[in-house]
């Protein structure tokens, strides 16, 4: 693009962003005097800071980004910048909750709301130094009160190729659900934040109305949506440049009606989309396209804080992860139970052994029995009690093992010898720990594409028809996010959370490396990681996926299933795991904190 058309769309982008504010009611001084004298937005921060951080957007990772201090620190899966602005929440006087909410509105920007959406979901663990206690809220989704019939709603999605991954069938509003993620901000904030409100916005904002330079990376969003995202009027107007064309890499992108509604939010509350002006225009939005969704959906949601699930793992750690509804929870702790009865700690690790790689392949491929009702897993595994009591005890995995060591899988591996949402974690210098989950839940913005005032709205029913019918509607959906604190000793010593199709296999992994193998957060991360296994929709057969260049071959042969690497690109669609941490030594209280090893990731401290 030549300078004078960029200069000529950014006066225009501007022109759009105060007529857009003016019609809201928000202007920038209402919005100043909400935030108070905490200014978090760019404009405050070292000279040249911001444009390093915007620059490193566009690198990927071969290692995890590390970062040690003792005052604070904040790690990503993606955005280093967001990092940087939770950093600079902790350096203004905030505390843990400020920085990782800081943070995660960022994030959302960076990423033009299509792996992560203010409109989506979170999972919280917070430690609270002062009293000792771990807090968790579920900001998940809602299933829609009128959506009686969810089987019946439309789509479908695979990980066979990146085609099957656009989603099938027709669009449609009802692939909607309702999400937690901006009340799940207000009430943590409420509860634990130490800043103004308004102020934790102030980078989102910044980078929504400055605009960023689309990378390579989000070059292959627009490019992965094209059609999609041309297919309603104001996707179209806010995914494509005015001239038609696509956006690409270099090209300037502006979000003017997302700084407008986040400015709203800032000065309103979560309630300007729970039933205000936004969510009157979401309705109408996704009833257009068929959807079932009312303006109580939005009124009645509310985020659900609940005790810890506390388990204990293996010299002298225990873990602190979140509960029921959020199945993910439970998935940790019986897979780190699986892991002592199969002897994963007691030998190699499975980046040397096909035989400890196929018992941790086993094991980490269990996640998906949590979405199968009772009566099925009681069939694939006779005489095991799946009760979500019973599954996060000893006994229970002892006796799991026993059955799956003598041939019942849950998997039907392809065989090769007879017979494969965004993370942020932050600390601050009190010692309080927040890990959160928070995602779009599908792929890249979702096949319907729908956006209202800038913020994007998946269709995360398109693939969980099955799971949806399971509960009542209007009720929450149980949740696969698997976020939480490790304790060793008493201590809380590393708070970690995960994301990604293979999140589940990355949790196992870095939990395994720290507490087994007794790596730091860095070496955990950097360790080989296998990725969630792709499935043949017509065979169901199973195919291993690692990522290309990090395990031998000899290994991988060695397990008698079939493999493939698979490259960085095509990982990011699908497949690979983040998983991230902090870790914090109760003693001297340094923090080293780790980011993911892939992706435009950082880690920050001081």
């Amino acid at each position: 693009m030549d300078i004078d058309r960029r200069t000529a769309l950014g006066a225009l982008a501007a022109t759009t962003a105060m007529a857009t504010t003016s019609a809201l009611g928000v202007t920038a001084k209402a919005f100043a005097a909400t935030s108070g004298d905490v200014d978090l937005s760019p404009k405050s921060w070292p000279a040249g800071e911001y444009a390093r951080y915007m620059k490193a957007q566009g690198v990927d990772r071969t290692t995890a980004g590390s970062a040690q201090g003792k005052q604070g620190a904040v790690t990503v899966a993606y955005g280093g910048l967001a990092a940087r602005a939770g950093l600079e929440a902790l350096k203004r006087g905030g505390n843990a909750i400020d920085a990782a909410m800081t943070t995660a509105l960022a994030q959302v920007a960076l990423t033009m709301g299509s792996p992560i959406s203010y409109f989506g979901i979170m999972s919280l663990v917070y430690y609270d130094a002062k009293t000792g206690k771990t807090h968790t809220m579920n900001a998940e989704w809602n299933t829609v009160a009128g959506e009686t019939d969810p089987k019946s709603i439309p789509g479908a999605i695979d990980f066979s190729s990146t085609e099957a991954l656009q989603g099938k069938g027709e669009p449609s509003g009802r692939t909607a659900l309702v999400g937690g993620f901006m009340k799940g901000v207000e009430a943590a904030h409420k509860r634990f934040g130490k800043l103004p409100f308004a102020s934790l916005f102030g980078p989102a904002i910044h980078i929504a109305e400055e605009g960023m330079p689309v990378t390579a990376q989000l070059e292959t969003a627009f490019k992965f949506r094209d059609k999609d995202i041309r297919r309603l009027p104001e996707t179209r107007a806010t995914f494509v440049k005015p001239d038609g064309t696509a956006y690409a890499e270099g090209d300037i992108f502006r979000q003017p009606k997302l700084a407008a509604t986040l400015r709203a939010v800032a000065e309103q509350g979560a309630d300007y989309m729970y039933g205000g002006a936004w969510g009157e225009k979401l309705i109408a939005a996704v009833q257009a396209d068929g959807g079932k969704m009312t303006l109580d959906d939005l009124k009645n949601y509310q985020v659900l804080w609940a005790d810890p699930l506390v388990a204990d793992l293996r010299g002298g750690y225990s873990l602190q992860t979140n509960p029921a509804p959020n199945f993910g929870g439970i998935a940790i702790v019986e897979a780190q139970n699986l892991a002592d009865a199969a002897g994963l700690c007691g030998g190699e690790h499975w980046s040397k052994s096909p035989e400890q790689l196929k018992k941790a392949m086993e094991i980490t491929q269990l996640f998906g029995i949590s979405m199968f009702p009772k009566e099925a897993r009681e069939a694939i595994y006779p005489g095991i009690d799946f009760s979500e009591a019973s599954r996060v005890t000893k006994p229970h995995a002892a006796a799991l093992w026993q059955q799956i060591e003598a041939g019942k899988t849950f998997t039907k591996w392809k065989r090769t010898t007879p017979m494969h949402s965004d993370d942020v974690v932050a600390v601050d210098s009190e010692g309080n720990m927040a890990a959160i989950t928070h995602s779009i839940n599908c792929v890249i913005w979702g096949k319907t594409a729908i956006v209202v005032d800038g913020i994007t709205i998946g269709d995360p029913a398109s693939f969980q028809q099955a799971t949806i019918a399971l509960v009542k509607p209007g009720e929450r959906l149980p949740a696969p996010t698997e976020t939480g604190i490790l304790f060793k000793d008493g201590a809380p010593v590393l708070a970690f959370a995960s994301m990604g199709a293979g999140l589940h296999q990355r949790t196992f992994q870095g939990l395994l490396n720290v507490t087994c193998f007794g790596m730091t957060v860095e070496e955990a991360i950097n360790a080989p990681d296998f990725f969630l296994p792709s499935v043949d929709p017509k065979t169901g057969e199973t195919t291993l996926v690692v990522p290309e260049g990090r395990f031998d071959h000899t290994v991988l042969d060695g397990t008698g299933y079939a493999w493939r690497e698979m490259s960085l690109e095509e990982a990011r669609l699908g497949g690979e795991g983040k998983w991230v941490a902090i870790s914090r030594d109760p003693k001297t209280g340094l923090l080293h904190a780790a980011s993911h090893n892939r992706n435009n990731s950082d880690a920050v401290a001081f």
